[in-house]
This record gives C-alpha cells, structure tokens and sequence, in this order.
C-alpha cells in the first residue's frame, strides 16, 4: 500500500513538473490546445497548462539581427555585392496571428523573401555610386519603409536595414575614386585662390593706407609751416658749439655742418644765388 501511494506521489510530481513551463524576459507564451493556438501570449513567470492537450510555444520579442549577403541591381544595370544586417523583433501582442498564419519559420518564411523584393525594388532606383556615398542612408530607410508594409501585418516590426559592406565593380569603384580626388584638388585650389584673394585685399588696404598718410602729411607741410620750421632750425643752431655754414636763398637754408668747438660768431655774406652766413 505504501508503495503504491509512492508511485502515485511520484506520477503526480512529474505531471506537475511537466505540466509547467517558465516564459523569461524577451520572449512571449503561446498556448496551444489541440493544435490551436490562444488569443492572449503570457508573459513572463511560471506558467501551468495540460501536458495531454495543451502546449506553451514560447517565441522571442527580442531584437534579432538577420545578416543577409546579396548582390543588389543597380539603375544602369550592374550587381552591387554587399552584407546587410536586418533588425527586427516580433510584435508581443501578435505573436498568436504570426504563429497561426507564419509559423516559427518566419524569418526563412516571411523576412527574407520580402526583403529580397524590397532590394529589388529600391536599389533599381538608384546608380552604384550612391549606394557608396551619401545616399546610403536614403536607401536603408526606403528598403525599411518597403518591407514594413507587409511584415507590420503579420507582427513582424523592423527596426532597422542597415548596409554592413558594399563592394563596387573594380572599375567603378577606381573611377569614383578619381572623381572624388579631383574635388578635393579643386576644393583645395579653390582655397588657395581665395587666400591669394584675401592676400591681395590686404595688400590694397595698406596701399590705401600709406597713401591717405601721405596725403595728409603733404597737405599740411604749407609754404609757412616750411618757413617757420626752418626760422626754428637756425635758432636751434645758434646753441651749437660747432662750426656752422649756413647757405639760404632767403626761404630755406642749407646747414653744412664742420666739427670746430669754437665761440660762435656769425658772419654774413652776399652771394649771387642769395645770402650766406657763417658761424664761428
């Protein structure tokens, strides 16, 4: 009698071990009784079911990133060889529809046969050379747009369509390298033109400068600030202990200096071209 009643605790044990199931953070539980699947996912905890008629098919809500390798058409024709990484998650609350209408094989199923028609459609719209410039970013976001049409339905959310590695045909991918050194040369020529420019400007300027200086001094040296700096001259001349030959026609007067320390004394003298005083 014991050990039936030890077999039965035991029976009962393992019913209830198998008959529960622990639905963790980043995924969702979808019960399924003969064979249909609930409305409502769990999340998550410890959830109960019936091992005989039911099930808990537990599907990730995480952020998965599907890498895909592919060669991408081009608008005039050529194959663009690239790596490009899808991110996506599952929509919790959809999980139910996906798993009814999809299965757990969405990605081989769904994510990468739209993806594939998306590529085809937006990479046709655009030359080799902008998937490998600025226009990348445009691209990734059309791909996105495209492919969420569809997969939002289904409870598929993509996050993002970003470009890993784009590898160009060698020739155009030679050729976009010239071309891109040849704006950088004239980018640089068309600085060096504009500080010769700014060189040259400056330049003016302070050949205005001096010349507006020049004036300005020309027109206030007047015939009587010549005549009253010269009167100053010789005074200051009479206080030098040196010889001092002074030749002046009457208006502006030649100093020769002679080095004799001497007393001054000044002699004048009448010359064909005007006067000439000396001082001894």
């Amino acid at each position: 009698m014991v050990r039936l009643t030890n077999l039965l605790l035991l029976f009962i044990g393992l019913g209830l071990i198998t008959s529960c199931t622990v639905v963790r953070q980043g995924e969702v539980g979808v019960k399924r009784k003969l064979g249909k699947y609930a409305d409502k996912p769990y999340t998550e905890g410890l959830k109960f079911y019936n091992p005989f008629t039911q099930k808990i098919v537990k599907v990730p809500v995480q952020t998965e990133n599907l890498e895909v390798a592919l060669m991408l058409p081009s608008k005039e024709g050529l194959n663009i060889g690239a790596e490009i990484s899808i991110l996506y998650n599952v929509i919790p609350q959809k999980a139910p529809n996906l798993l009814r209408n999809v299965g757990m094989s969405y990605e081989e199923n769904v994510i990468l046969p739209v993806f594939r028609s998306a590529i085809a459609d937006v990479t046709s719209n655009f030359f080799a050379k902008d998937m490998h410039t600025g226009e990348r970013g445009q691209i990734e976001v059309a791909i996105k747009e495209h492919m969420e049409k569809i997969l939002m339905e289904k409870g598929l959310a993509i996050e993002a369509v970003l470009f890993k590695s784009i590898q160009l045909p060698p020739n155009l991918a030679r050729a976009i390298e010239e071309k891109l050194q040849a704006e950088q040369q004239a980018l640089r020529m068309e600085f060096v033109l504009d500080e010769a420019k700014r060189e040259a400007e400056r330049k003016r300027i302070e050949a205005e400068g001096v010349r507006d200086a020049q004036k300005i001094i020309a027109e206030g040296l007047s015939p009587e600030i010549l005549q009253y700096k010269s009167i100053e001259a010789f005074l200051n001349l009479a206080n030098s202990p040196n010889t001092k030959i002074i030749v002046s026609d009457g208006d502006m007067p030649m100093l020769l200096d002679s080095d004799r320390s001497s007393e001054p004394t000044v002699q004048k003298k009448r010359t064909s071209g005007g006067q000439r005083f000396m001082m001894d």
